[in-house]
């Protein structure tokens, strides 16, 4: 059995790829018969997985150790190749949309693939090659930097992640000192950050003029694979959040504030949620692993035969470590048919988290690792996220293992964490809405609005000890804002989809589960509502959705007596 260390990676040479590519498009082009075609898609759909496994193997080891030389020169002919080889696949994609055979063609691989390939065609010419590679540079340069934080802190260098303990610590001044120091080092590098968004905005409004496009959100959306759905229906549903979210969480907050019994939650103590010091597992990393394995086995069949596939061929690397890329993630090698789950254990709540939210994408990904096709892999960002998000819910019964004398606790601490999270997640997308309809405004005018949006959906926010994020600064720490345009407003959508299946578990288990399962195995097989159908969950842009979905969890909030945590 191969584990992850024998996964071989090959630099992709792109010049006889293009060589290969080019000719098979021209088969492709010249078949006589849908059978004939059919064969030379399936080759070109090899190739292009087999480009996909090695970005992806060269991503993961890059991203567990930026220090690694090897990798870090393969990111960079990454960065530099590319866009080069998304020119051949435009030049694919060409072909197939012009296809004598196309509804054969839709009729066996699915009708979403044909949509994605118009889309692709919409977000893509040879003449942005160069911009988009100084795009991928430009966004390299916010993940180096942030890597590169090492604040000395107790004694010790420490990342960004490894401080979240300090910051969440019971002693206030602790977490006053801790979240400073965090802070700082935003603040040091406060104009490298300006200055690295202000040259992403420049460039993505570039490329989107070059496309002809008034401004870079229409391209994005379709960058974003958003085929059923546009700008004012996410204007729509941001208004809904406004309206039932908000009001709760400004309700949630203030018990809170209550509970630690402060006259006012600064910023340094929204992260701390008890007195009695927030929900943490009770073991050390490979204590949480035992007793996911525990859980996935009684969970189901199925859970069980995948993460025993996780566990044998080592595709968890979850623990943080120096040079090694903050965050997590999950992500899915094609030619392995194997999903690889990247996250950093720092001793918090946050660590069981990740074994469920990352767990529900690799999950996903390992139930349609069959479909054929790379763009399959997974569905588009918000009805990925879905699975993720809901397995975090599915896996209530199980939280006893890790947590304890404090599972009630981390509960009602993770359901209304999600639920803080709607009124952040609407106004990261409003802002960039607002950044790329303005983008020549002033780096300080962009922060200035940043505070304003936040003032309006988080009014709790109190600032008052931290001049930076009273300026607004906050956004710095956000890099999807850096690395991938509105995706954000998906982990909302996903969290409301995700509340639903909360809602249908709590009543029918079964019923439920089997719901999960087919949205699992279609992967990205359909677009976010039509998989919305298929799982039998409501379309949260329609008006009373959000309100009618969040009535449950509201009243479940209502009965507990959180004072006694």
């Amino acid at each position: 059995m191969l584990k992850f260390k024998d996964y071989e990676y090959i630099r992709p040479d792109f010049e006889k790829i293009e060589e290969e590519m080019n000719i098979l498009i021209d088969k492709f082009e010249n078949a006589s018969t849908f059978e004939e075609q059919s064969k030379y898609f399936e080759n070109i759909m090899k190739i292009m997985s087999n480009v996909s496994t090695m970005g992806t193997l060269m991503h993961i080891r890059y991203s567990i150790n930026t220090k690694d030389e090897f990798y870090e020169k393969e990111r960079e002919f990454f960065d530099e190749n590319g866009p080069k080889f998304d020119n051949v696949i435009n030049k694919f994609d060409k072909a197939v949309v012009k296809s004598k055979f196309r509804p054969e063609l839709e009729e066996k691989w699915g009708k979403q693939l044909f949509t994605l390939t118009d889309m692709s065609l919409e977000v893509f010419s040879e003449e942005i090659i160069e911009d988009l590679i100084e795009e991928n540079k430009t966004v390299n340069e916010y993940s180096k930097l942030i890597a590169s934080a090492e604040i000395e802190f107790e004694g010790e260098k420490r990342n960004l992640s490894q401080m979240l303990p300090f910051r969440t610590s019971k002693d206030r001044e602790m977490r006053k000192k801790a979240e400073n120091a965090y802070l700082n080092f935003f603040e040091e590098n406060e104009d490298k950050f300006d200055d690295i968004y202000d040259r992403l905005v420049k460039i993505r409004t570039k490329i989107a003029k070059k496309l002809g496009y008034e401004n870079y959100i229409e391209l994005g959306y379709k960058r974003m694979n958003r085929s059923d759905y546009g700008p004012e229906d996410v204007k729509n549903y941001r208004k809904q959040i406004y309206e039932s979210v908000v009001p709760l969480v400004v309700d949630i907050k203030e018990r809170q504030r209550k509970r630690l019994g402060l006259y006012s939650l600064k910023n340094y103590d929204e992260g701390f949620k008890f007195l009695s010091g927030n929900p943490k597992p009770q073991g050390d990393p490979e204590w949480i692993i035992e007793n996911g394995k525990k859980m996935y086995s009684e969970l189901s069949p199925e859970t069980e035969e995948f993460f025993n596939f996780m566990l044998d061929r080592e595709l968890l690397d979850l623990v943080s470590k120096e040079g090694k890329m903050s965050g997590g993630y999950c992500t899915f090698i094609d030619d392995y048919k194997s999903p690889f789950i990247f996250s950093n254990f720092n001793g918090t709540s946050g660590d069981v988290d990740v074994l469920t939210h990352e767990a529900g994408h690799a999950f996903q990904t390992y139930r349609s690792k069959d479909l054929g096709i790379p763009a399959y892999s997974f569905p588009t960002y918000e009805a990925a996220e879905i699975h993720s998000m809901s397995m975090e819910f599915i896996t209530y019964p199980w939280m006893e293992l890790f947590f304890k004398d404090d599972t009630e606790k981390y509960k009602f601490s993770h359901l209304a964490g999600t639920l803080e999270f709607l009124p952040y997640g609407v106004a990261v997308d409003e802002f960039q809405h607002f950044v790329y309809g303005n983008p020549n405004v002033t780096p300080a005018a962009r922060k200035a609005k940043w505070r304003e949006i936040e003032k309006k959906y988080m009014p709790f926010k109190d600032y008052s000890e931290s001049e930076f994020l009273e300026r607004g600064g906050f956004w710095f720490r956000q890099g999807h804002i850096f690395e991938r345009p509105f995706y954000y407003i998906d982990y909302t959508l996903a969290q409301v989809c995700a509340f639903q299946f909360f809602n249908k578990f709590n009543e029918d288990r079964k019923k439920a589960w089997k719901d999960y399962l087919r949205l699992c195995d279609a992967g990205g097989s359909k677009s976010f509502l039509e998989l919305l159908k298929l799982a039998n969950l409501k379309n949260p842009f329609n008006d009373g959705v959000i309100e009618e979905t969040i009535k449950p969890l509201k009243e479940r909030l209502n009965s507990i007596d959180d004072s006694k945590f």
